[in-house]
This record gives structure tokens, sequence and C-alpha cells, in this order.
């Protein structure tokens, strides 16, 4: 079980005087808890936040038990963000959602790529609470949750998509869901491609359409509630105005 890959620290936390135990999303074995020996160190916090990317050298005697790993930095990580809490509360809620979504040990290349593009968003305030809209939705198609947005469940159409089924996950037609509109949740129309500009409401729309999923599909079954981080960022989206 030993293996060198690229990977985003999701979490760390003490164990023993000196070291502690991480949790990485890798690019090609998906989510990893690990032992970092000297990790409570002055010097290997700043490196240990979550959205640090890191090369990790893991190592464990069997898949069943809890594997050490060395890591190295890469770039300047989450630091680039300290000027900007809003984004630090949308990197935190990144870290969770991954961290409680994505099943240990099991590769999700897809996951990883979705979070590392929302990472380089980050950098830009008035694009990132879209693409972290994006990297959940792509979150649960990754995990075989998939929205269906290509065209109405009804009639088939691939015109006027305003709506989707709380149910299916797939998107309805306005003639289709007029005479249930309040059962379906909004559709904003930047989820149905890049071009489409981003108006108000169409965050919170979006959150609120794969924070749907993400409860009934993912946490649900594991008895767990949608993450704090997020609930936390979507009040701070809120008190900005951005949602």
């Amino acid at each position: 079980m030993d293996f060198t890959d690229d990977a985003y620290v999701l979490s760390a936390r003490p164990h023993g005087d000196t070291g502690v135990v991480v949790e990485l999303l890798t690019e090609a074995h998906g989510r990893r808890a690990a032992y970092v020996a000297g990790g409570a160190s002055r010097k290997m916090k700043p490196f240990l936040q979550p959205g640090a990317r890191v090369v990790a050298d893991y190592r464990a005697r069997t898949s069943d038990h809890l594997g050490s790993a060395r890591l190295e930095p890469v770039g300047e990580g989450p630091s680039a963000l300290f000027d900007d809490p809003l984004a630090l509360t949308g990197l935190a809620a990144a870290a969770s959602v991954a961290q409680g979504a994505l099943p240990e040990r099991e590769p999700h290349p897809g996951a990883f790529l979705a979070f590392e593009a929302l990472m380089s968003a980050f950098a830009l305030p008035d694009v990132w609470p879209a693409i972290f809209v994006r990297f959940e939705a792509g979150l649960l198609e990754d995990l075989g949750f998939g929205l269906d947005l290509s065209r109405c469940a009804v009639t088939g159409t691939m015109d006027d998509l305003v709506w989707v089924s709380p149910r299916t996950g797939r998107a309805v037609c306005r003639a289709a869901g007029e005479p249930y509109a309040d059962k379906l949740l909004n559709l904003p129309p930047f989820m149905l491609g890049a071009q489409a500009g981003l108006g108000e409401g169409d965050v919170g729309a979006g959150l609120a359409l794969t924070g749907h999923f993400l409860e009934q599909f993912v946490f649900h079954p594991l008895d767990r509630p949608l993450p704090p981080a997020r609930v936390w960022m979507i009040d701070k989206l809120r008190e900005a105005g951005r949602l």
C-alpha cells in the first residue's frame, strides 16, 4: 500500500504529542487518512491547512491500517486567500463537503479535478461562488448521482429549462413544470452552460439545488447533516449579498 500522489489537505487533527492525522484528497487514490510525524510543529502547520497542495508519499502495511505520509508542499496554498475571509469560508466548506461525501480509499479523480478547479477560482471573488455550485454538482456526478440537465424530463425539449425535479434530479421545462412550480427546484441558467450569465439569486438557487441532492443521496444515507462549514459559508454569502 505504498504510493506517491498529488493531493490536497482536507483537514488535520492532533495525534499524540507531535504528530497529526491528515485527511487527504489524492488525485489517483481517493480520500486517505494518514499520520504525519512532526505535523504539529510550527514549521509544518502552514502546509497542513485545508486546501494546501502537497505531494504525498504514503505508506501503509495493509489496506485496513492507518497509513503514514511524508508531505511536500506545492505552491503557496491557502495563504494566498488570507486577505479574503469570504473565500476562506468557501475553502473550509469545500474541504468539509469533500471529506464528508467521498468514501475513503476509493479513487475519485473527477472529484480531485473539481476541487482543483475550485481552488483556482477562489482568487476570483465574483466567480468562485458559482464555481462552488459546479464543484458540488461535479461531486454528485462522480459519486453516481449526477443531475440530468440535458433535456426536459416530461417533454424531451432542450429549451427553456428552468426547474429540476427534487426526486429524480432531472430538468423540467417551464411549460411542463408551471403547474408544479412550488414543488420543483429552481435551475439557474449558469448550470446549463458557461456562456449563461449570472443573475441575482442564481448562486443561492444553485446551492439549494446541489445541497438538496447532497443531503438526499449522500449525507442522509450516512446519517449525517450537511457540513456546518457549508451552512456557515451560505450565511456569509448572504450577509455579503452574494447569493
